[in-house]
């Protein structure tokens, strides 16, 4: 009985610990690396423990561009391991109401971010646990209250540093809110009426591909209508006006066209996406990514 009973305490430490913070942060911004700010966020969350893991998601994002952000969260968050902490600072209204807040997803992540649309695709795919406010009495950087302009550095990096070296419990982060977070609003995949129909959540930034938020199994449905047709036209619109018509095959590789022929293909996060081979498509056409970004596909003979 008495193993019986060590055995099931260990378990149940076990099973409440899984999403525990494990002293791993992770950093995204639209700082790049060309002065000393990601620089400084890193040392403010050393300060608070060396021992910390700091790695960067990517510090590229394009300057106040809040849905790359939500996007490079989404693409990247679900391959860390649970109790990550997220740090995503793309905060074009730093310093006003917005609030500050630290994000438990579904899945065991913490991300903390200003709310200002950066947790729409997060909230989509992983679903949102909990929400708490961040208390900057306690959780601010000391003696930088007259600083309004780098929130990243005095309060998200200082929260998230105190959240992953267990300095705090998530509990201590601040309040929960009632308050529903600020979303974006998207074009979410879907099949009506054999059209196809998703948004465009970015562009593969190398070589100029067109990756939408289509996935496999929205793929396979509308497959499944296809019969005999091979071919399918692609309507590309930007705030609902159409700026690219056009027809190609589906393949499984660029090689399977010509050289700046069309194709669609999936993409390494199995999403359906348009291409050039050896081309940019989004150069040629001048087409973009985002929110307003969106797409119908239609099987043609």
């Amino acid at each position: 009985m008495r193993h019986f009973i060590i055995t099931l305490l260990m378990s149940c430490t076990f099973f409440s610990n899984s999403f525990a913070q494990n002293g791993i942060v992770v950093f995204q911004t639209d700082f790049g690396t060309k002065d000393g700010a990601v620089s400084a966020m890193k040392g403010v969350a050393n300060s608070v423990d060396p021992s910390l893991k700091l790695y960067d998601l990517t510090h590229d994002i394009p300057a106040f561009n809040i849905w790359e952000a939500a996007y490079r969260l989404d693409q990247t968050v679900p391959y860390w391991p649970a109790g990550t902490v997220f740090v995503s600072v793309v905060d074009p209204g730093v310093g006003t109401a917005r609030k500050s807040v630290v994000v438990k997803t579904k899945t065991g992540h913490y991300i903390v971010s200003p709310d200002n649309g950066t947790f729409t695709l997060i909230a989509n795919s992983l679903g949102i646990d909990t929400i708490r406010e961040i208390d900057e009495v306690t959780n601010r950087r000391k003696n930088s209250g007259a600083s309004y302009t780098f929130h990243g550095r005095d309060v998200y990096a200082y929260t998230a540093a105190k959240l992953a070296s267990h300095t705090i419990s998530f509990a201590q982060v601040g309040p929960i809110t009632s308050s529903s977070l600020q979303l974006i609003p998207f074009q979410k995949a879907s099949l009506t009426n054999g059209i196809l129909k998703g948004g465009i959540d970015i562009l593969d930034i190398q070589y100029g591909n067109i990756w939408t938020n289509i996935n496999q199994d929205n793929w396979k449905a509308f497959n499944a209508i296809a019969h005999i047709k091979n071919s399918i036209q692609v309507q590309i619109f930007h705030a609902n006006k159409l700026v690219y018509t056009g027809i190609m095959p589906f393949e499984n590789t660029f090689g399977a066209v010509a050289v700046g022929k069309p194709l669609a293909y999936l993409n390494s996060l199995m999403n359906l996406s348009f291409a050039l081979n050896q081309g940019s498509m989004a150069d040629t056409f001048h087409i973009g990514a985002g929110s307003n970004w969106t797409v119908a596909i239609r099987w043609v003979e």
